[in-house]
């Protein structure tokens, strides 16, 4: 007898237990027979557990709920921003946005088709599925690497530079930031240029994955064509589709399963970086978002948390974004635009200033 095949009118037990190190969630059906049947779902990492055995769950689609909805904001200029940002210090937080103007697509902004990123379950569950993904991330790390700051990146540091700017939380795994020369910045999601083995936990370089992946998958990248030709998407991930045939490299340690150092859709943000994010938040006066449209959680929690403090929250991006009614002003605008106009607009902090 199957799970699926217990009457939909019995409802489970639920309870929660620990298999090895997993933190797991159980659902007790009762059988026909009168036994039970206990099953063991973890849906962090991706598996189920059956008695002492554990297989892997197929990925769960969890659609987004949130539908953009327009939000009367009253303050909407520059110089509505340039007037609440003034006189004192604020931390920015970043979206995909930002970097469209360096040639990185976003997920969600006016114009950007569809895309359904791979999950962490589907990452963890399925060989198929990895082997897809780094069939693809094979070829779009390469755009990633080449590609350069824009002037939205450029005004975050000269705003640091000045001391308006106390720091940057990134939902980017580019780098763009550093790479400009941000010196305070959270890397929220991680960061596309290293790897990370599941089972050991050793950390290389995506350079020397690249040498192994070449080695293994001779003329690959470039039977696929020109990067140039390939639509990117904002976790390196390019778009194509014949990835049957490709390799992918186990750990060279321990022979396990090696994932970019990037925090999937349906992964939790290591918790220590969390915190290091909202110090940051609670260390200014203010919260400036740009080119995000906040749609999940892992950003959103930022704009509710100065909110809640009561602190200004800016918000630049071009559409409608979910922290729009938290915003005590939002510009609709590009962040190529927009910031190097509050760099020229905004007045240095007195000596005395806060």
């Amino acid at each position: 007898m199957t799970e699926s095949s217990v009457s939909a009118t019995r409802r489970p037990r639920r309870g929660s237990t620990r298999i090895g190190s997993i933190e797991t969630s159980s659902l007790r059906f009762r059988r026909p027979s009168g036994r039970h049947r206990l099953v063991f779902i973890d849906v962090e990492h991706g598996v189920k557990a059956s008695r002492s055995r554990l297989v892997p769950v197929q990925p769960v689609s969890r659609p987004t709920t949130w539908q953009p909805e327009p939000v009367t904001v009253p303050l909407t200029t520059v110089d509505d921003a340039v007037r609440v940002l003034a006189g004192i210090r604020f931390v920015a937080l970043t979206g995909a946005g930002i970097s469209t103007d360096s040639g990185i697509p976003d997920y969600r902004g006016p114009g950007s088709p569809p895309r359904n990123p791979m999950t962490y379950q589907q990452f963890v569950g399925d060989e198929a599925f990895r082997r897809h993904y780094w069939a693809r991330n094979h070829v779009g790390w390469r755009h990633m690497r080449r590609t350069r700051p824009n002037a939205g990146h450029r005004a975050l540091v000269r705003l640091e530079e000045r001391g308006l700017l106390s720091g940057t939380i990134t939902q980017n795994v580019d780098l763009l930031h550093q790479e400009a020369g941000s010196r305070a910045v959270i890397d929220l999601h991680g960061r596309y240029d290293r790897v990370v083995c599941l089972s050991c936990s050793q950390v290389v370089s995506r350079s020397r994955l690249a040498e192994r992946l070449d080695a293994l998958n001779p003329g690959f990248a470039e039977s696929i064509g020109a990067v140039g030709d390939i639509e990117i998407a904002p976790d390196a991930d390019a778009v194509i589709s014949a990835t049957s045939h490709f390799r992918p490299a186990p750990c060279d340690s321990c022979g396990g399963v090696l994932k970019p150092e990037i925090v999937y859709f349906g992964e939790n943000v290591p918790r220590a970086r969390v915190e290091a994010a909202y110090a940051m938040v609670d260390g200014a006066d203010a919260l400036l978002v740009a080119g995000s449209s906040l749609t999940v959680m892992s950003g959103l929690r930022f704009v509710k948390r100065a909110a809640r403090d009561g602190k200004p929250v800016v918000i630049v991006n071009r559409g409608v974004t979910r922290g729009d009614a938290h915003a005590t002003v939002k510009v609709d605008g590009g962040t190529s635009s927009v910031l190097p106009a509050l760099v020229t607009r905004l007045p240095d902090l007195d000596a005395s200033g806060p």
